[in-house]
C-alpha cells in the first residue's frame, strides 16, 4: 500500500489518518501546532473548560462511518448525548422560542408562537427532507467540485434524474426558500441560521442548502462528553492503535511536485517523500502557498472568497443563567442588516446575533459547582485591509455584553464574569493557517456554485487529496469529518486502481 503524508490534524486529517490507516497505508500526519483536531481545541482555566472552537455535533453517523473502518464501534470511543431544545431563541422583542428535537413538537412550539407558520414549518421540512436525500444521493460521499462530478445526466437523462435536478431549486436562495414556507419573520430567521453552519448569508446562498435542518432534525443535535473536544481525542485514539505516526509542532512548509504529481513535503526544511499526499490545510492557501505555480494559477483563477470569521468570548461565571439551554442563539433586531454588513460592507454588523453554548446543562463538570462555561461567538467579516482587531475588539464587546444583557436577560453579565479570554479573527487567522481568519472555509454564495468546493481529488496536482472544511463537501463538523473519509477513500481507490498486477505462479 502507499505512503501518505497528511498536512494537518483537524478534524479532516484525522478522519482522513484513521481511514487510510485502517485501508493498510501507511500514514504520516504533520501537525504545526503542539495538540491535535484544530479547531477543536479547549481551553482550561480556573477550574473551567471550553471548546474552543466547533460547539455542536450533527450527523454522528459520519463518525460512525469513519469508526466502523476499523471495525470499531465509536460508542466505545465516545459518549454523545442527545439534546433537546436543539436550540433556544432568544428576540429583541422577548419572544423566545425553542427548537425541539422532535420535528412534531418543533412544529407545535412554532405554531404556538405564529398559527399559520406550524404547517409552513412542516412544508419547509419536507423539502429540506428531500434536498438531503438528494445530496445523500449524488453529493455526499465522494470527491465533487461542481455539477458535472454528481450525476451523468447524459447516461441518466429519465424523470427521475430531472426530477432531482428540479428539486435542487438553484433558481431560489436559501432565504428565499424559507420566505415561501413561512410567514413569521422570527421563525424566518431561525430558521436562515442553519446556512450559519457554513458562514454564508442565506440571502446569497442556494436553497439546496436547506437540507441542513432536515441533517439535523432528522438526526439530532448531540454533545460528547468532555465536550467536541473528545471527537479529535477519540480519532486519535484510533489512529494511534492502526499505527498512525502523529507529528505534533512540525510546520510544512511545501508540496514537492515532479511531472504534475505530489511526491511529497517539505517540513521544518527537510524533505519528506510520500508516494500521496492529503492536505488538511485551507485549499486556497495549500495552493497558494504550499504547491504555487502553474497549479495554483489554475486554480486560483476562479475568485474563492472566504467566509465570515468571528469573535468568541470564554466567559466563567460564578453563577449559572437557568434561562439558558445548552446551545442559544440571541437574534439581531434585523437579519438582512446584519448581513448586508458582514457579507456586502465587510464591517461588523451594527446589532449581531450572538450564539451561546452553556455546556454546564449536560455536562456540570465544565465549571466550578454552580458556575457556568459561557462559549460566546459573534459572526464578523473574514479580515479586510485596515481591520486592526486589537483596537476593535473592546467596542465590539462592549456591543456584544449589550445585546446580552437587553434580548438575553443577563443584565448582571459582567458581575459573573471571573475568568475571560477572546479569539478574534486575526488570532484565528494567525492560530489555525486559514484564509483571512475564516471559521468555515470558503463562502456559499451563488446559486448555481455556492453549494460547491474544491474537489477532494485535486484537479491540479496529481496524488494530492485536499480535507477540511474548506474542500468538498464543506464546513462544520460533520462536513470536516466527511471530507477527510472522501479524500482517504478517494486515495484509495486510486492506489488500488494503479497498483501494479500480481503475477501469477
Amino acid at each position: 500500500m502507499s505512503t501518505v503524508g497528511i498536512i494537518g490534524g483537524g478534524l479532516g486529517g484525522l478522519a482522513a489518518a484513521a481511514t487510510l490507516a485502517a485501508r493498510g497505508h501507511k500514514v504520516t500526519l504533520l501537525e504545526k501546532n503542539e495538540w491535535l483536531g484544530g479547531k477543536a481545541a479547549e481551553l482550561e482555566e480556573g477550574g473551567f473548560r471550553f471548546d474552543m472552537g466547533p460547539t455542536i455535533l450533527t450527523m454522528p453517523r459520519v463518525l460512525e462511518r469513519v469508526f466502523a473502518e476499523a471495525g470499531r464501534d465509536m460508542t466505545d470511543y465516545l459518549d454523545l448525548r442527545r439534546l433537546d431544545p436543539q436550540w433556544r431563541c432568544f428576540y429583541d422583542d422577548g419572544t423566545v422560542l425553542d427548537l425541539r428535537d422532535d420535528p412534531a413538537e418543533a412544529a407545535r412550539e412554532i405554531g404556538r408562537l405564529s398559527p399559520a407558520d406550524e404547517a409552513g414549518f412542516q412544508r419547509f421540512m419536507e423539502v429540506a427532507d428531500r434536498l438531503s436525500d438528494v445530496s445523500d444521493r449524488f453529493f455526499f460521499w465522494r470527491s465533487v467540485e461542481d455539477i458535472r462530478d454528481t450525476m451523468n445526466l447524459k447516461q441518466n437523462m429519465n424523470l427521475a434524474t430531472l426530477s432531482d435536478v428540479m428539486a435542487l431549486r438553484m433558481h431560489r436562495t436559501v432565504a428565499g426558500q424559507i420566505k415561501k414556507d413561512v410567514r413569521d419573520p422570527r421563525v424566518q430567521q431561525m430558521l436562515e441560521h442553519f446556512i450559519q453552519y457554513v458562514g454564508s448569508s442565506p440571502l446569497a446562498s442556494p436553497a439546496v442548502l436547506c437540507g441542513i435542518a432536515q441533517m439535523q432534525q432528522g438526526e439530532g443535535v448531540w454533545y460528547p462528553i468532555g465536550g467536541t473536544r473528545a471527537v479529535p481525542t477519540a480519532l486519535t485514539r484510533l489512529g494511534e492503535e492502526l499505527g498512525v505516526d502523529y507529528r505534533t509542532g512540525v510546520d510544512v512548509t511545501g508540496i514537492d511536485v515532479e511531472d504534475g504529481r505530489a511526491v511529497g513535503v517539505v517540513a521544518d526544511g527537510e524533505r519528506m517523500r510520500f508516494d500521496k499526499v492529503v492536505s488538511n490545510m485551507d485549499s486556497v492557501r495549500t495552493y497558494r502557498e504550499l504547491v504555487g505555480g502553474d497549479a495554483w494559477r489554475d486554480f486560483g483563477y476562479r475568485k474563492r472568497e472566504a467566509a465570515c470569521s468571528g469573535i468568541v468570548l470564554y466567559l466563567g461565571l460564578d453563577r449559572a443563567y437557568d434561562h439558558l439551554a445548552h446551545h442559544n442563539f440571541v437574534f439581531s433586531r434585523d437579519p438582512e442588516e446584519e448581513f448586508a454588513a458582514i457579507y456586502d460592507q465587510g464591517v461588523p454588523a451594527p446589532d449581531p446575533t450572538a450564539y451561546i453554548a452553556a455546556p454546564a446543562r449536560t455536562e456540570p463538570g465544565v465549571a466550578p459547582e454552580g458556575g457556568e462555561a459561557l462559549y460566546v461567538l459573534v459572526h464578523t467579516p473574514h479580515l479586510r485591509d485596515g481591520h486592526d482587531w486589537e483596537a476593535m475588539l473592546p467596542g465590539e464587546r462592549a456591543k456584544i455584553m449589550s445585546k446580552l444583557a437587553r434580548a438575553a436577560g443577563m443584565e448582571d453579565l459582567e458581575e459573573r464574569i471571573v475568568v475571560e479570554r477572546a479569539l478574534t479573527p486575526q488570532s484565528i487567522h494567525d492560530r489555525y493557517k486559514v484564509l483571512d481568519g475564516a471559521i468555515y472555509g470558503l463562502v456559499s454564495h451563488g446559486k448555481v456554485n455556492g453549494a460547491f468546493k474544491p474537489g477532494n481529488r485535486s484537479r491540479q496536482v496529481r496524488d494530492l487529496y485536499l480535507a477540511g472544511g474548506s474542500a468538498h463537501p464543506g464546513p462544520g463538523m460533520p462536513m470536516a469529518l466527511m471530507s477527510g473519509w472522501i479524500a482517504a477513500d478517494s486515495l484509495d481507490r486510486d492506489a488500488a486502481a494503479n497498483a501494479p498486477a500480481v503475477a501469477a505462479e
